[in-house]
């Protein structure tokens, strides 16, 4: 198993991971410190446990409003997907209707034709 030395409000962690995930730890860590850097700026010495409470919480309502928001685009994904199914639906019954005309205009092309001709001859 791997390590992954991170800083997080002034202090030194070793974290395990997987062999290949230290770099993603670590801007997992620096994500959480920058946080917490954020919100001591904004209301100064709180004590350490109390803002590292506060910057979970706001990480955690970060993620949330961004599943929240891809669950929005995922249906409104889905909702394209449906609607683009419909207009291929409706563009295949009016390629069909288009041929069919096409196909009675020949028709009547071939059958004008064949009038001409027996008129003449």
């Amino acid at each position: 198993m791997a390590q992954a030395v991170v800083n997080i409000a002034g202090r030194t962690y070793r974290m395990n991971c997987d062999e290949g995930e230290e770099a993603h730890v670590e801007r997992l860590a620096a994500l959480v410190d920058a946080k917490i850097a954020e919100l001591r700026e904004a209301f100064g010495e709180i004590g350490d446990q109390r803002i590292t409470v506060m910057a979970a919480l706001t990480v955690a309502d970060e993620l949330v409003l961004t599943q929240k928001k891809l669950a929005a685009s995922l249906d409104a994904a889905e909702l394209a997907r449906e609607e683009t199914a419909q207009v291929r639906l409706r563009l295949e019954k009016w390629a069909d209707w288009a041929a069919a005309a096409l196909d009675d205009a020949a028709a009547q092309v071939e059958a004008a034709t064949r009038a001409l001709n027996d008129e003449r001859g």
